[in-house]
Formats: C-alpha cells, sequence, structure tokens
C-alpha cells in the first residue's frame, strides 16, 4: 500500500512540474512573439529582426510575398526607417509544443491590424536558450460569407498569377 502511495504522490509530481514547465515554455513563447510584434510596432528594425533565425522565411498576404529574412529586410527597411512599420497586436494565440526539452515550437493567432482581423501562424525555434521566429504566415482573415465578392475582385489577378506560376514549371 506505502508503495502505491508513493507512486502516486511521484506521479502527481511529475505531472505538476511537466505543466508548471509548459506554462513556463508558452510564456517564454508569448512574451518573444509579443515583443517582435511591439518592435515592428515601434518600428525598431534591430529588434524585429533579432527575433528572428538567419534563415527565417516571412509569408506575406500577397501571393507573391514569400521572403527569406535577407529579402524580407530589403523590403522592410524603407517602412522602419520611415519610423510607422505595421501593428499587429495578438487578440488570441494558440501555442504548441511537444517534449519536456522542446527547441522548435509553433502556434497560431489572431491579430488585429490596419487591415482588421488577420491569422497569423508559425514556427519558433529555440537560438542560443531564446525563441525566435523562424517561419512566419500572415494572412487577411476573411468572413465564410465574403469569400465570393472576395474571389469576384481578385479573379483576373488570379488568373493571370496562375499562368505565370504554371510557366515556371
Amino acid at each position: 500500500m506505502k508503495f502505491i502511495a508513493t507512486l502516486f504522490v511521484l506521479i502527481s509530481i511529475t505531472t505538476t512540474t511537466l505543466a508548471q514547465d509548459n506554462d513556463s515554455i508558452e510564456t517564454s513563447i508569448t512574451t518573444a512573439l509579443d515583443a517582435w510584434h511591439q518592435a515592428a510596432s515601434n518600428a525598431d528594425f534591430d529588434a524585429y529582426f533579432g527575433l528572428m533565425t538567419d534563415t527565417a522565411i516571412f509569408v506575406g498576404t500577397d501571393a507573391t510575398e514569400i521572403w527569406d529574412v535577407k529579402a524580407f529586410k530589403n523590403y522592410s527597411k524603407p517602412h522602419f526607417d520611415k519610423g510607422r512599420a505595421w501593428s499587429f497586436k495578438a487578440i488570441d494565440r494558440n501555442v504548441y509544443v511537444e517534449g519536456l526539452n522542446p527547441s522548435i515550437a509553433w502556434f497560431d493567432e489572431h491579430l488585429e491590424t490596419q487591415m482588421g482581423i488577420c491569422r497569423g501562424s508559425g514556427v519558433l525555434k529555440k537560438v542560443n536558450g531564446n525563441w525566435q521566429v523562424h517561419h512566419y504566415v500572415l494572412s487577411i482573415a476573411v468572413p465564410n460569407e465574403n469569400v465570393s465578392e472576395l474571389t469576384k475582385i481578385k479573379s483576373e489577378w488570379d488568373s493571370l498569377y496562375i499562368k505565370k506560376m504554371r510557366k515556371k514549371d
């Protein structure tokens, strides 16, 4: 009986410790993402890109916007230099990790932006003990009841882009 009681106590302690560790990991990831978004709002180029890995990818809302970190810096620098980049504030976020000592995490978030509600999703990588954005995808959230109207608005552009992309094959 003492063995079962001892086993129960050890399992309880381990479960509580793991939950606390996951909470701590999620908090550090949330802090890094919030700091990344805040750096853009503050037009702090160095802080913003300091929170991205050296091999990061940023996928923007336009179908042509798939940038490695160097290309994204080149695109972003003029915006940051004007003292106004973009302002994204997370209004909801889910963070996912696996294992006891994760080096990779992924997330999705709803954002309040100058474009209305957007969705961000991505992957973070732990680099030298710090969480950094490794891959980010930004999408404009479109209510289902507006999809037909939006599809009509962009149909010509989409058609031309599809033809261009098929020629690459």
